[in-house]
């Protein structure tokens, strides 16, 4: 609801670093047509995935503009995304509220092992400041890469993804190459997984 369908969009590059995507944003925000004055659309970094990997996210016609900027430029893959929304970037402004709302009734007990924020990318305790974040994370840019290096300098060298799916186990790997990591998706798989525990 936060953005109408069609008119957001996310993009995956493939073989850029941060600097590099955030050029690409900037170029694409600008909506040029003769005779009209330039025209500034939101695009913005998403998530930062490591191993070369950037998503981002904002209005449909400025995420094709970079994925047509970043082909330009020679970078190794550029594709659309099929999403229903441009998840992470300010248009889900709206979202964000609604979650605000909905967290302030949720009971958040202190966690038993830090958390990792992933718009922070720094540890947190805090009840009230883990639903301070996970409001910004609807907005805010996803700091996978550096999350992982935080988990990575606390002495973390081993990760389990939760769910369907191995992509976060393979971003892992490429982050900290020496790291274990697992993906876990069915009933079996997690029953199997707490018997080695």
């Amino acid at each position: 609801k936060a953005v109408p369908a069609g008119e957001g969009g996310m993009a995956a590059l493939i073989g850029v670093d941060l600097d590099l995507a955030r050029e690409i944003c900037a170029e694409a925000a600008i909506l040029r047509a003769e005779g009209q004055p330039d025209v500034r659309e939101t695009i913005e970094v998403a998530n930062d995935n490591g191993g070369g990997q950037i998503v981002v996210s904002g209005r449909i016609g400025a995420v094709e503009r970079a994925v047509a900027a970043a082909k330009a430029r020679g970078v190794k893959r550029a594709v659309m995304l099929p999403v229903s929304a441009p998840f992470h970037c300010t248009l889900m402004a709206p979202a964000a509220d609604a979650m605000g709302e909905a967290l302030e009734r949720a009971e958040i007990a202190p966690p038993v092992v830090p958390v990792i924020a992933n718009v922070s990318a720094a540890k947190v305790t805090d009840p009230q400041a883990i639903r301070d974040l996970l409001v910004r994370q609807v907005t805010g840019t996803v700091r996978w890469r550096e999350s992982v290096e935080a988990m990575a300098a606390m002495g973390v060298d081993s990760f389990v993804e939760l769910g369907a799916g191995k992509v976060l186990s393979g971003l892992v790997r490429r982050i900290v190459p020496d790291a274990a990591a697992r993906s876990v998706g069915t009933p079996a798989d997690i029953e199997a997984f707490l018997a080695t525990l």
